[in-house]
């Protein structure tokens, strides 16, 4: 299916998924390894539910959920030309009957659905708090997706929160520095911290990544699973982040 292309943008498969394509563009979004890996750590349920993913940018982590899930998935972005870049992506991939995309502020959201509504919400949210504006990134669409421009943390917990049904989950990908901070907002919005991942550059450094799921209304019990190193001592990705990526 051919679909229209602006500017600087491209057409790249979908990773391991070779009979799936999608839009990006350098200067507007790309996909990182964070959204990656969120897709791949989540709980998704698999024929019954709804899933709801937050600040969706080009519709990445819907796109990968819905080759793990046949139930309805809905993409929620802010930015009017990432939006349309998402709805661009669902088209080319013909998958209008699963996805669906909203432009709109996350915030907004449980007053348009109504509380508890979802079996999954996952979200890549900005991770850093908002700089002063001689520090923004001067690419609108990158500081937007970096800082909280539109949105805090704590919103957009909150929002996950009310959004998730009870018993329903919350999977999150951030930075490991707001772990604490983190656990502190999911447990005051009600949101039981129930499994953790820490992503590593490689074996020695410092963690990168925190990946985050909690349940509503969950009981306490906190799993941290096993560390991720993205790559060898040699500079080659794992096997681990190899099939992760590329199914090898």
């Amino acid at each position: 299916m051919m679909v229209q292309l602006y500017d600087d943008e491209r057409i790249d498969f979908l990773l391991a998924k070779q009979n799936m394509r999608i839009i990006q563009s350098p200067t507007v979004f790309a996909f990182s390894l964070d959204a990656v890996l969120l897709a791949d750590f989540t709980y998704v349920p698999k024929t019954r539910g709804k899933i709801l993913d937050l600040c969706t940018g080009n519709g990445v982590i819907p796109l990968f959920l819905s080759t793990r899930s046949e139930v309805p998935i809905t993409g929620v972005e802010i930015q009017e030309r990432l939006y349309d870049m998402a709805c661009r992506n669902i088209e080319l991939n013909k998958l209008d009957t699963q996805l669906d995309m909203i432009r709109g502020d996350l915030k907004d959201m449980p007053a348009r659905y109504g509380n508890r509504k979802f079996d999954l919400v996952t979200c890549n949210p900005p991770y850093f708090p908002t700089p002063q504006m001689d520090e923004r990134n001067i690419n609108e669409h990158l500081a937007i997706a970096r800082h909280e421009i539109y949105c805090t943390l704590e919103e957009v917990i909150e929002a996950c929160s009310r959004l998730a049904k009870s018993g329903g989950k919350v999977s999150m990908v951030h930075r490991p520095e707001r772990m604490v901070e983190i656990i502190e907002l999911f447990r005051k919005h009600r949101l039981e911290p129930k499994r953790m991942r820490l992503v590593y550059p490689k074996e020695g450094k410092e963690a990168n990544t925190l990946l985050i799921e909690g349940t509503r209304d969950g009981k306490p019990g906190l799993k941290i699973l096993p560390p991720l190193y993205a790559l060898t001592s040699e500079g080659e990705y794992t096997s681990e982040l190899k099939e992760i990526l590329y199914g090898e």
